[in-house]
């Protein structure tokens, strides 16, 4: 009499544990550095003002800034002591108030507007968190950061050299690099591919609930929530 043989159970892969620690962000970028921990008063988009670099890659700043405005239903309206356009986004007491700022003095004197408007309302750097493109990451990656390296950002560099300081909170939004450093200025101002594109709104769209968490200043909360790499992201390390 023929043997029946037991059908053979399949188990679903897991992931490594490995892979699962690489997906997760590291202990020490979650740890708050001295001075790191005031709620935000400014939140500044970088990128070039008009319509021939609206959608182009250095522009990544300024469309963040203008989802967070229509998701707060804040009108962003030109303030030309501040060089740019301003919104506000109210708080209980005036205190607390939040503003957002895209400057419209193109990327290379950022500095200029930021510390416009940090003077007139008493603002600390370490109160403000500046969002920007990043070629150091590929597109769909974030990364949350207080201070450190400015990466060869001309905006940051410029804002850095207006406060005498790089201790500010910035968000990072990857663009990818084109492979070659010559490359670079015209691949910032080009659109992205729209692959690229669809991946750089998605981790827009991340980004903009971890909101409540930002506006609190609950920066090792929003660290987790926003330096978790999404499943099915590439394990290659990036810069930091």
């Amino acid at each position: 009499m023929q043997q029946l043989r037991r059908p053979q159970r399949r188990h679903l892969r897991l992931p490594r544990r490995r892979r699962l620690r690489r997906l997760l962000p590291r202990r020490s970028d979650l740890t708050l550095p001295e001075g790191a921990g005031s709620k935000p008063r400014l939140i500044v988009g970088l990128g070039n003002p008009g319509a021939e670099y609206a959608k182009t890659r250095h522009n990544a700043g300024f469309w963040f800034c203008e989802r967070l405005a229509r998701l707060l239903d804040v009108v962003l309206a030109r303030e030309s002591r501040f060089h740019g356009l301003v919104g506000q986004v109210r708080g209980q007491a005036r205190s607390e108030d939040i503003w957002l700022l895209l400057p419209q003095t193109f990327m290379n004197r950022s500095g200029q507007a930021v510390q416009a408007l940090l003077h007139f309302y008493r603002i600390e750097p370490q109160e403000m968190l500046v969002v920007h493109d990043d070629l150091d990451l590929q597109p769909g990656s974030l990364r949350l950061k207080f201070g450190g390296g400015l990466g060869g950002h001309n905006g940051l560099k410029d804002i850095t050299a207006h406060l005498g300081t790089q201790d500010y909170w910035r968000l990072r939004l990857g663009i990818g690099h084109p492979g070659d450093r010559n490359e670079v200025v015209n691949y910032v101002l080009q659109r992205p591919l729209k692959e690229e594109g669809e991946a750089i709104d998605a981790a827009i769209e991340r980004a903009l609930p971890v909101w409540p968490w930002l506006a609190r200043g609950d920066w090792s909360s929003a660290l987790l929530k926003l330096n978790t790499k999404p499943v099915g992201s590439s394990d290659k390390e990036e810069k930091t």
